[in-house]
């Protein structure tokens, strides 16, 4: 009889290099020329602190006292309370019409002694009585906002924030907080005031809503977009600051750059950015003081590693 078969093993293990002894580009004089490369010299640097938390963008009630329009309203029903508040307005406004009109005929009479002085006061009661059905309407219809045609075309939406009762706070409203979309790290942060609005809070959460108003005129977010929010909060945090432009992100959201270890030689080396202020970052570790990070062609350079054409 043939000896029976080794079983195989249920799980193998295998040594692998590590991901810097992969991640070497040695490059020519002429290559570094071709792909722009420039090297800085990284230090410390210090940035405002701040805490990141979402948001969502909804849209700002068209007068004081009005209530910010979210994704979760119930669209249909207040296209209809707004239609049904348009009528209103329009209907008192005819009685404003109607009454100046009355007051104004039994005035009239009166200076010709052809009417009674009660009848001019009545008119003019009835005037005043139909300028406040017309003021109530009207801030009726404010507390719906605006149009439910014109919500996508807002050049200021609001961003909502909760934000746990905990940490309120120490929130710094007087400074503000900057917005960009969820999921897309490159894209610019935009700055967003705080604003006063209707006080909201989830008990169940236990959070706290705080609004920012978001310059909106290149209508680059949309009503229930979820965004990013860098909160301001006190102080001030130190480390090593790196350009923006030399972090390259990978497919998984992995931040890189690459630091030159010896003449013409490139390594891909791994980072952890803290926060972003203008076109520098503050990084929480991946590097040393002093360390030469490529800033101008580092997108060539991770293109040319992966094999992707620039």
């Amino acid at each position: 009889n043939e000896p029976s078969a080794k079983p195989s093993a249920p799980a193998k293990a295998e040594a692998v290099a590590h991901e810097a002894d992969l991640l070497k580009l040695t490059l020519t004089n002429q290559a570094q020329q071709r792909l722009g490369i420039r090297v800085v010299r990284i230090g410390d640097g210090s940035a405002a602190r701040t805490r990141e938390t979402s948001g969502e963008v909804v849209v700002p009630p068209s007068g004081a006292g009005g209530v910010p329009t979210g994704s979760t309203s119930n669209i249909a029903q207040i296209g209809a309370s707004q239609a049904t508040a348009d009528g209103e307005v329009a209907r008192t406004q005819a009685l404003v019409r109607l009454a100046r009109i009355a007051l104004a005929r039994t005035d009239a009479l009166v200076r010709e002694e052809a009417g009674s002085v009660r009848a001019r006061d009545e008119a003019g009661a009835g005037l005043a009585t139909a300028r406040a059905a017309a003021d109530a309407a009207q801030a009726q219809r404010r507390l719906l906002g605006p149009s439910v045609g014109a919500m996508s075309n807002q050049a200021t939406l609001w961003v909502r924030v909760p934000v746990f009762g905990t940490d309120i706070g120490g929130v710094d409203r007087d400074r503000a907080a900057t917005v960009r979309p969820l999921g897309d790290p490159v894209a610019s942060p935009r700055s967003a005031r705080a604003v006063q609005a209707p006080p909201s809070a989830n008990a169940t959460a236990g959070t706290v809503d705080l609004y920012f108003a978001l310059d909106n005129r290149d209508r680059a977010y949309r009503v229930g977009q979820r965004v990013a929010v860098a909160l301001p909060v006190g102080g001030t945090q130190a480390g090593l600051s790196v350009p923006t432009a030399a972090i390259v992100r990978d497919i998984y959201g992995g931040e890189w750059v690459y630091r030159r270890t010896a003449p013409n030689t490139y390594v891909r080396q791994r980072i952890e950015v803290a926060s972003v202020s203008g076109d520098h970052a503050l990084l929480s570790r991946g590097l040393e003081r002093g360390a030469e990070v490529v800033t101008d062609g580092a997108a060539e350079l991770f293109g040319t590693e992966f094999g992707t054409p620039h």
